[in-house]
């Protein structure tokens, strides 16, 4: 008789039990915090210029601001308008979508969220009443604006997905106001009132879906003492942050993405006027100094990505890794991600706000979909 021999994997005889038919559903969990890290890789994944990502960012924030203004809306609409705001750029390219109509939707799904109701005709109206002179001003019952209103009702929906159904607000000026009481500061000072406004242009950065209230509210504190040479010494210290749950090197990535917003873009802020353009180079100096001696990294919660290998012309492998993935897609239980124009067909998106209750799913739902293979021996 021959000798017996093991079947290989390979050979086409071991064929591959199919998945069941059933798909599970995508999970999308909630993320409150999204770092430097996963903000560039979605830029990159959806292959945005950056310069145009920059300033349609600035422009749609500007947008909010000033129709906040007019309908005279608190300064907590506008928090949680430019967090929707940003967050739903991350996950829709900037060719899908007319920046304006994302940030009236933004703008009109912050106004239910922070209870104070505004129509969509109204946010509408207001936009366009910017434009004109105040004897030319529309109502906002006008048939002119029914389309555009009802196009951001629209956009409502793919905002609330964006966010993950995520209400959960932040705003560091209630923290900021604590801070500036436990330091001495009035509400009068030149330090405090400066610091307000910085809170405001901190906005027109991705630092709001970064960083903590508590590491916000140090950073305006801070640099308004710098920008006024009125500095306070505990806070540039950092004698408290452990008590507030922040760091230095969160605290000095906010600092120089705000030195940064101020250097390059100046006049799309509201701080920035009041000071000269060497005013910000000027005190970026001494910070630059601090970062390279206590070797700070630029970005927090970076982790480092491992190297590609190089594969040769016309190999598979390379166009599987032009192909980035987005960060924020949702995963299903076996693994599978949706393709761009297959969400919500294959399988139902279900949002979560506990990533421990997801995970668990995921690893309970994961064995039904886990294809097991034995080896025999046979005879010949």
């Amino acid at each position: 008789m021959a000798p017996d021999k093991k079947e290989e994997a390979s050979s086409p005889d071991a064929a591959i039990p199919d998945p069941p038919p059933i798909h599970p559903s995508f999970i999308q969990v909630a993320k409150p915090y999204i770092f430097e890290q996963t903000i560039q890789q979605c830029i990159a994944a959806m292959g945005v210029n950056p310069l145009r990502e920059e300033s349609l960012r600035l422009q749609g924030v500007t947008w909010i601001d000033n129709v906040r203004r007019v309908l005279y809306l608190p300064i907590r609409t506008f928090n949680t308008a430019v967090v929707y705001y940003h967050k739903f750029r991350l996950v829709h390219p900037d060719n899908e979508y007319n920046y304006m109509d994302a940030a009236a939707a933004a703008l009109f799904t912050a106004c239910k969220i922070e209870d104070t109701l505004k129509r969509s005709r109204e946010i509408v109206c207001a936009a366009y009443n910017l434009k004109l002179p105040a004897q030319e001003h529309m109502a906002p019952d006008n048939p002119v604006f029914e389309a555009h209103a009802r196009g951001i009702i629209g956009l409502e929906r793919l905002m609330l997905e964006a966010s993950g159904f995520d209400f959960r607000t932040r705003h560091p000026q209630k923290t900021l106001i604590k801070l500036a009481r436990k330091y001495g500061l009035t509400p009068q000072s030149e330090v405090s009132n400066l610091a307000y406004r910085i809170s405001q242009d901190l906005y027109r950065t991705y630092a709001p879906i970064k960083q903590t209230t508590s590491t916000m509210a140090f950073t305006c504190l801070e640099l308004a003492g710098r920008l006024l040479d009125q500095r306070i010494e505990a806070v540039e210290q950092g004698v408290d942050y452990a008590n507030w749950k922040t760091s230095r090197e969160e605290v000095m990535e906010t600092l120089f993405d705000l030195l940064e917003l101020y250097t390059h873009n100046r006049g799309h802020t509201t701080v920035g006027p009041h000071f000269p353009a060497d005013r910000f180079l000027t005190v970026r100096i001494p910070l630059n100094t601090e970062a390279e001696s206590q070797k700070l990294p630029r970005y927090t919660n970076w982790v480092p990505e491992p190297r590609e290998s190089k594969a040769t012309n016309g190999d598979k492998a390379t166009k599987d890794a032009t192909t980035k993935l987005h960060p924020l897609t949702p995963v299903a239980a076996n693994g599978d991600r949706p393709r761009a124009t297959e969400k919500g067909r294959d399988g139902a998106v279900r949002f979560m706000l506990d990533p421990e209750c997801a995970d668990a799913e995921k690893s309970h739902v994961a064995t039904y979909f886990k294809v097991e293979m034995e080896e025999y021996e046979v005879e010949e």
